[in-house]
């Protein structure tokens, strides 16, 4: 198959939709099928077993004080906004079977726009980012479609399998990068004595940061760890240097350093409600650590019942779900990354080929709902 992914964060990035979209890409590449990648960032400099064309935009960072307003949300949408006159320079039609975005409005109806010759590839989105845009008829929403729809939970497959063609796909973890291993605390700062506590994330609201903070603060000596960044970065050290001082670190880490951060803590935590997927969880999991996150059906789905989970509006109860966490014994470490890897990339990339290939070949007019 000839396949295009396309996202504005792509090699400019490293979040969760872009970390997702690029170790699928990645995998199915390497099983013989030729895939594109188009996105603001720049080409890496290894080799990578796909094609990466480069379409400019305005950084989302630049967005962060404008007006919301439909279609313009938040940053992300200006940011893609700004992102579609080099996807339509770069986007050829005729050269795919199938695209793929997590992005709406703009970048799905670039890839969706009619086509003067021949047929336009079939489109498959995926619902990192939420699944309002196949939910919700209001405002741009009623102008969303798609020929496949990936859910990346059950909650979203439930309640659009009978208007769209879907596949429950979650995202997946890289075990040969995230497994045991030693601490290596020194690179990144806490004291080698401490009590760990790591949050990784994007700091904006719905990630509940400032309630970690509230949380960590409360355990006597306890050392919390934000690896992220976002519009609250000054909300974030206001609060943390007046509730933990002495006891906060924060900091932006390359991907390829994440394993080392993960192994460097003692208990993971994780306070989102509303997340499509936590990547972090699996992450976190196959390096052994404990999590503490918001208890919901959706969050158990992925860690399973035997993790810390609380009700995320309880400072207090955050507080004693991590103390419990902290005393977990090597064993129990030992089931998480067993866990962990039931969602390898091996085995989610399987997944998306045999979905791929479904939505291609099945006839037009039956291609977009069961």
């Amino acid at each position: 198959m000839r396949i295009l992914f396309a996202l504005p964060g792509l090699h400019r990035y490293n979040r969760g939709a872009e970390i997702a979209f690029i170790a699928i890409a990645t995998a199915i590449a390497k099983a013989g099928n030729c895939v594109s990648l188009i996105g603001s960032g720049q080409a890496h400099t290894h080799q990578q077993p796909y094609r990466f064309l480069h379409a400019g935009s305005v950084s989302r960072e630049h967005f962060e004080r404008f007006p919301s307003l439909p279609p313009l949300r938040n940053e992300f949408a200006y940011e893609e906004l700004t992102f579609v006159p080099g996807l339509l320079r770069r986007y050829r039609p005729e050269d795919y079977d199938v695209t793929l975005t997590c992005g709406y409005p703009f970048t799905n109806w670039v890839l969706r726009r009619p086509v003067l010759r021949g047929s336009r590839p079939r489109h498959v989105f995926v619902t990192e980012n939420g699944d309002w845009p196949a939910l919700s008829c209001k405002a741009e929403y009623r102008f969303f479609g798609c020929d496949g729809l990936v859910c990346t939970n059950p909650d979203f497959y439930e309640r659009n399998k009978s208007r769209w063609r879907c596949r429950l796909i979650p995202n997946g973890v890289d075990c040969d990068r995230f497994q045991l291993g030693p601490a290596q605390r020194q690179a990144f700062g806490p004291p080698a004595d401490r009590f760990v506590v790591l949050m990784v994330s994007a700091l904006v609201p719905n990630k509940q940061v400032e309630a970690g903070i509230e949380a960590v603060s409360r355990i006597p000596g306890a050392h919390l760890v934000v690896a992220g960044d976002g519009p609250l970065r000054h909300a974030v050290d206001t609060l943390a240097a007046r509730l933990l001082p002495d006891r906060f670190t924060r900091l932006v880490v390359a991907p390829e350093r994440m394993p080392d951060l993960y192994r460097s803590a003692d208990v993971f935590l994780h306070l989102c409600k509303d997340e499509s997927f936590g990547n972090v969880f699996l992450e976190a999991m196959a390096c052994g650590l404990p999590i503490v996150g918001h208890d919901s059906d959706r969050v158990r789905w992925i860690v399973g019942n035997d993790e810390f989970l609380v009700d995320s509006d309880g400072s207090a109860a955050i507080s004693h779900q991590i103390e419990r966490a902290r005393d977990i014994g090597p064993s129990r470490r030992a089931q998480r990354v067993v866990k962990a890897a039931a969602f390898s990339w091996t085995k989610i990339v399987g997944m998306y080929l045999k979905f791929l290939e479904e939505v291609v070949n099945t006839p037009e007019k039956a291609s977009s709902a069961e």
